[in-house]
């Protein structure tokens, strides 16, 4: 086997490969290099439940958790896990597979029992990683590895709203966004999108409202907008008039969206909000857990030519930022108890040390438990940013979690 051959070149391999066989490519190319006997791709369902192997649909294998046990161990943690297997003289290795901070699922790769040493483990990383972008991009030219992260079908509204989102996650050195959905194969209205350039980032959370087809639609179109809007390169306030327009052209102020704009400065941290309806916006600083007061302007869409105004606030390196949609905190329980506020507080104050990507979906635990587990009767939206800071993040004083 030939370890030493360049990185670029298994790159190059990966993406010579026809997108449905980059699994097949990747084995080929880790038992050169390796003696890999046996390589398996496992990619997390929308749920984030479970991990299951990309075979040739529609026969595949048993899923695993993506929570428990040594693959989804190396999920959560975003690190290798070596298992050592009933086989005296093999290894197995879960690779985490993640690109630009959007956990995938795990690449798991046989190997013998003397050559999963840290350097070794190393390389595959690599090419975890690399197979990643390929999986990604081979997206566009097959339905495949979506049809692998699924447990069951999704619904019409769902499928349109999972391809809107940009992913699931994001990280640079200056910040790591972690975000849930749920119910994750019926969504109809809630969204969340981000943006990033040299020295900023635009975050926005959506509520569509409605339910299924009508409130997708809905969804549809205000992030269309407001990306419509934030690529001709204006600010927060026009970016939420445009789309409001575009909404109300539509609809007449029949229906509505309800959206939450943030801009971030990547060097400062220095924040600008339009609150235009009810998701909410909390921040932990240290051991303090405070709700973001922002004044709440009309939602996108409900009246003709309505004039939005940003406000600002600001961030230090440090800082957890949590997005909420009205799925969240306005849920009721069985006996009408409200989610709301206080059971939030538990919930992060609980999560501070995890991932944002477990920490927002430890928060749409929590309100499933809240329900009694009958399932959520609105969408839940939530989206989990730590906030590094340039200058920080070039001193190493704060470390992103990915």
């Amino acid at each position: 086997m030939n370890v030493s051959e360049p990185i670029s070149s298994a790159e190059g391999r990966l993406r010579a490969a026809s997108p449905h066989a980059l699994v097949a490519a990747a084995g080929r190319l880790l038992a050169e290099r390796f003696g890999a006997r046996e390589v398996t791709l496992l990619l997390a369902d929308y749920g984030l439940t479970v991990l299951q192997p990309v075979t040739h649909l529609p026969h595949t294998g048993d899923p695993v958790s993506a929570h428990d046990g040594p693959a989804g161990t190396a999920f959560t943690t975003q690190k290798p896990v070596v298992e050592v297997t009933a086989e005296a003289d093999t290894q197995l290795v879960h690779l985490p597979v993640s690109v630009r901070g959007d956990r995938l699922g795990v690449l798991c790769v046989r190997v013998s029992g003397t050559s999963a040493d840290p350097g070794t483990v190393l390389r595959l990383g690599d090419i975890a990683t690399a197979l990643g972008h390929e999986v990604v991009t081979a997206g566009r030219d097959t339905d495949l590895y979506l049809m692998a992260r699924r447990t069951r079908r999704l619904t019409l509204a769902a499928e349109m709203q999972w391809q809107l989102l940009p992913g699931r996650g994001c990280a640079r050195d200056e910040y790591v966004i972690g975000a849930h959905l749920e119910p994750a194969y019926a969504i109809g209205g809630d969204n969340f999108d981000w943006s990033t350039d040299a020295d900023h980032l635009t975050l926005t959370v959506t509520d569509g409202m409605g339910q299924g087809i009508d409130a997708a639609l809905l969804t549809s179109l205000a992030v269309g907008a407001l990306r419509n809007a934030r690529r001709a390169g204006i600010g927060l306030a026009d970016q939420a008039s445009l789309a409001d327009q575009a909404i109300y052209s539509q609809y007449g102020g029949r229906t509505y969206a309800s959206t939450l704009l943030l801009r971030f400065d990547l060097t400062t941290g220095r924040g600008w909000a339009v609150d235009a309806g009810s998701p909410q916006l909390y921040r932990q600083r240290g051991a303090t857990i405070e709700l973001v007061e922002l004044e709440a302007q009309m939602p996108l869409g409900m009246f003709e030519e309505t004039r939005y105004e940003e406000q600002t606030f600001q961030v230090e390196p440090g800082d957890r930022l949590v997005v909420i949609s009205t799925g969240v905190h306005g849920t009721r329980s069985a006996s009408g108890e409200v989610f709301g506020e206080g059971v939030l507080r538990q919930v992060l104050g609980a999560t501070r040390q995890i991932s944002p990507h477990e920490a927002a979906r430890s928060v749409v635990a929590g309100l499933v438990e809240h329900v009694g587990g009958e399932g959520l009767a609105s969408d839940a939206a939530v989206v989990c940013l730590d906030w590094i800071g340039r200058d920080a993040a070039s001193t190493g004083q704060v470390r992103p979690s990915r």
